[in-house]
């Protein structure tokens, strides 16, 4: 009898152990922005192929993409941390308690080691690319946020993720001009659609980037424009004639865009947080990264 109550709270002991380790497990995922990382890097994956990566090579640099993006999130998490609490931001799991601080900022510092790491399966010359793409991302996170060059590094770094891809080719092959300045066009838009549902909370705690100085109705503007400007590039950009693919994306992306301001002023009106302007953004760079793949080698 003694035995078997020795194993039973030995069981409920090791229970309680998995449970924790699962909870925080749960919330260092939940640190490192999950939903625009797996959409980075689906967008990666598919603009690899589009270029014309072999599978192994497209899985090589989507894992380095990877790698950025979670660095990236994880360090965001552990510089706000009590930003986000003094915001009461329930969606943060550094600021809810849910994973302690310290291991989201050495998970940070492990994927940002990892990036160039992985970036260097392809060659040192898209490696280089990368790392600079990581380094513009973890300067907008601190200190350019605050500042009105805040939508630099989203621009640098967006530019750079296209030209990491076609530098990781065999040959390490120079990006086309068009290419590159759609990113950044892209990268500035969602730069004023990530903000959007934030304004209000980083104005209470001292965060004031360019989006923060447009104000709401100027993002949304700065933000469509940059994204409309973006699909078009990408459609009159590559040699020849736009097909009807061109033309049916840039519809989408007209038809989208304004959709997500809607969902997210009808949520502001409601007084709750909403990221349908930051999903619209991901929705139009998956159509704009299939109009790539669809329309022929982009080199």
């Amino acid at each position: 009898m003694v035995l078997s109550v020795a194993r039973l709270a030995g069981n409920n002991q090791t229970s309680g152990m998995t449970r924790l380790v699962l909870r925080h497990g749960l919330g260092l995922l939940r640190a490192s922005h999950p939903e625009p990382a797996v959409a980075v890097t689906t967008v990666t994956v598919l603009l690899a192929v589009g270029v014309g990566h072999r599978p192994a090579g497209a899985l090589a640099v989507g894992a380095a993409v990877l790698a950025s993006q979670l660095a990236v999130g994880w360090t965001n998490d552990w510089l706000d941390a009590g930003r986000d609490a003094v915001a009461g931001r329930a969606d943060k799991p550094v600021a809810t308690g849910a994973v302690r601080r310290d291991p989201v900022g050495v998970a940070g510092v492990l994927a940002a080691l990892a990036t160039p790491v992985l970036a260097l399966i392809s060659n040192a010359t898209a490696a280089a690319c990368l790392t600079a793409a990581l380094v513009s991302a973890l300067l907008y996170n601190w200190p350019l946020k605050r500042t009105p060059l805040s939508v630099l590094p989203y621009m640098i770094s967006f530019a750079a993720l296209p030209a990491f891809i076609v530098l990781a080719l065999p040959g390490a092959p120079a990006p086309p001009a068009w290419l590159v300045v759609a990113g950044a066009l892209l990268g500035g838009g969602a730069h004023f659609a990530n903000v959007l549902p934030d304004l209000d909370d980083d104005a209470r705690t001292g965060v004031r980037g360019l989006p923060h100085r447009l104000g709401a109705a100027g993002s949304r503007l700065a933000a469509m424009a940059l994204l409309l400007t973006a699909t078009l590039v990408l459609v009159l950009g590559p040699p020849g004639p736009p097909g009807w693919v061109g033309w049916a994306a840039l519809a989408t992306a007209a038809v989208v865009l304004p959709a997500g301001w809607y969902v997210s002023r009808a949520a502001q009106r409601r007084g709750s947080r909403s990221v349908g302007a930051f999903r619209a953004v991901m929705l139009v760079a998956v159509v704009d990264v299939l109009l790539l793949v669809l329309g022929g080698r982009v080199v």
